[in-house]
């Protein structure tokens, strides 16, 4: 009992500190879940020995791997899936599992007729979207053309492995396996439909729960814990993986408050994300082995270059293919082809099914755990360079640093100042389409983001900024031209200042153009909405 409750407080020790941690890292380029998981490994059994993986810290991290995949499933909106970005997600997970099974067929170690095989198969294709959730969160990418993309391609890269997992890896025979999958979908709709209808009928004991759901009773959490724990035990009495009955309790509940609960899901985000799903994460660190994974090193960058081409490679071309107009530019569709190859949970599910079965050695699946948690930092890392970093125009910077070597604090200066102008413009331009939709008024999005551009603290500072450096520079006019009188040194003095004064109006007409196709991304991206509604 000791060693239970020590390792418990160095994961809630662990949870309060990756906050911290994470804000010293510039840009948050580091998320916390890297932190939990690099913590966990270090504290684990492999290393320092601080946490134990007890049966009851096990049972916590199941539970907060059933809150994340709950969380995960109530963030999906259904018409996601059904729209024209869905079906693309389902064709590209389908190709995706095809390629897999090719590298399979073609390894010497692997089979596709055993469980191993199909086990790194099925690995391969998984995105782990409620490991992106709390990401998307913490770099504001709902709402924007990415984080709907991330949405579309993710959701399927997460449920279809589930129930590949459930059809392939069962020890049952094929229509057993069918027929079980037949019973729990019937005990989700059961779930789904029985509420819903006492919720639209305001039956009285919908009513009664409502005004219990503020008070001590909490009624609405009690009520969604009952219908997580219950379709996870479900899975369990069924031999399903519980990832399979939480992303269905999270589907249900979507289905049930199609429009949403703020008051419920900020509840279940201070139980989840506050404890259970960290302790998952921290846990999931510790039955790594740090010394395994460095004695084996080409396994593990193998499995990420195979998981870049088996899941980011099709998910790119899949982004290319629509019209010419409903396209994302190329550094977004790679940004959203990274994030939805980032993979961790399902991978541990799918091994450990492999490691019972007897058919996969306990390093082997440790390494390609450590591969999955990789991905956690790498992807996001990855991505958060092609979606910011290219607004800077780095390869312009290059060339401009290139041709003025003496400028180059200057020159660098300017594109980092037009990456930060970028975030403001479209900050400003999603606070605009929330708040025009909230209020249903019809004024232009764009003149919304102005006007509250505008308005912003920011902006007046930086306005303030803009006005201070026009009178510095006119307080300077007269020194460049009393150099420029001056002979030969002031031709140098002009010609230096004519290149800094073109290169700004470059890199001006550039900043336009730029927020210009992110306004008629974001724009697309609204009216595609109306059109599905």
């Amino acid at each position: 009992m000791p060693t239970d409750f020590i390792s418990l407080f160095t994961a809630a020790l662990v949870a309060a500190a990756a906050p911290i941690i994470a804000k010293l890292v510039p840009r948050g380029l580091v998320p916390e879940t890297v932190i939990l998981l690099l913590a966990g490994a270090l504290l684990g059994p492999y290393t320092a020995g601080v946490i134990e993986l007890t049966d009851s810290i096990d049972m916590l991290s199941e539970l907060g791997l059933a809150f994340l995949f709950l969380l995960a499933g109530y963030e999906i909106d259904p018409k996601s899936l059904s729209g024209t970005q869905g079906k693309k997600g389902l064709a590209t997970w389908i190709v995706s599992m095809a390629i897999a099974l090719v590298l399979v067929l073609l390894s010497p170690s692997l089979s596709v007729s055993h469980i191993d095989g199909l086990a790194v198969a099925i690995a391969l294709t998984t995105t782990a979207l409620g490991t992106l959730m709390p990401i998307i969160k913490e770099r504001d990418l709902e709402g924007t053309p990415v984080g709907g993309g991330i949405l579309s391609f993710g959701t399927w890269g997460e449920l279809c492995p589930v129930l590949a997992m459930a059809l392939l890896l069962s020890s049952r025979s094929e229509w057993k396996t069918l027929l079980i999958l037949a019973v729990f979908v019937l005990v989700c709709v059961i779930m789904a439909i029985v509420p819903a209808k006492a919720r639209r009928g305001g039956h009285r004991i919908y009513r009664f729960l409502a005004s219990k759901r503020n008070t001590t009773s909490q009624a609405f959490v009690r009520v969604t814990a009952v219908l997580l724990i219950g379709l996870v035990t479900v899975s369990a009495v069924f031999q399903l993986d519980i990832v399979l009955g939480a992303f269905a309790a999270g589907f249900i509940l979507r289905y049930v408050i199609p429009e949403g609960d703020h008051e419920l899901e900020s509840k279940l985000d201070a139980i989840g994300y506050g404890f259970l799903i960290p302790v998952f994460f921290v846990v999931s660190g510790a039955k790594i082995d740090l010394a395994g994974v460095g004695e084996n090193p080409l396994l593990l960058v193998l499995f990420i270059c195979a998981l870049l081409l088996v899941r980011a490679v099709p998910i790119v071309v899949a982004l290319s293919l629509g019209k010419g107009e409903d396209k994302l530019s190329m550094h977004n569709r790679i940004t959203v082809a990274l994030y939805c190859t980032t993979a961790l949970p399902l991978i541990v599910a799918v091994t450990s099914v492999a490691v019972k079965a007897g058919a996969m050695a306990q390093d082997v699946a440790g390494t390609l755990v450590a591969a999955g948690a990789v991905t956690v930092f790498l992807m996001p890392f990855l991505a958060s360079l092609t979606y910011r970093v290219v607004d800077a125009k780095p390869i312009v910077a290059v060339q401009e640093i290139a041709a003025h070597p003496n400028d180059i604090r200057t020159i660098l200066h300017e594109h980092l100042d037009m990456e930060r102008m970028m975030v403001r413009q479209e900050a400003a331009a999603r606070l605009a389409m929330r708040s025009s939709e909230s209020k249903d008024e019809d004024i232009p999005w764009q003149e919304a983001a102005f006007a509250l551009q505008r308005k912003s603290e920011r902006k007046r500072a930086l306005d303030t900024l803009l006005d201070a450096a026009a009178q510095d520079l006119a307080a300077h006019k007269d020194e460049i031209e009393h150099f420029i009188e001056e002979g030969p040194r002031g031709d140098i003095v002009e010609k230096a200042t004519q290149q800094r004064e073109e290169r700004r109006k470059r890199l001006a007409r550039a900043a336009v153009r730029e927020h210009q196709r992110r306004q008629n991304e974001i724009g697309r991206m609204m009216n595609s909405d109306k059109k599905e509604r």
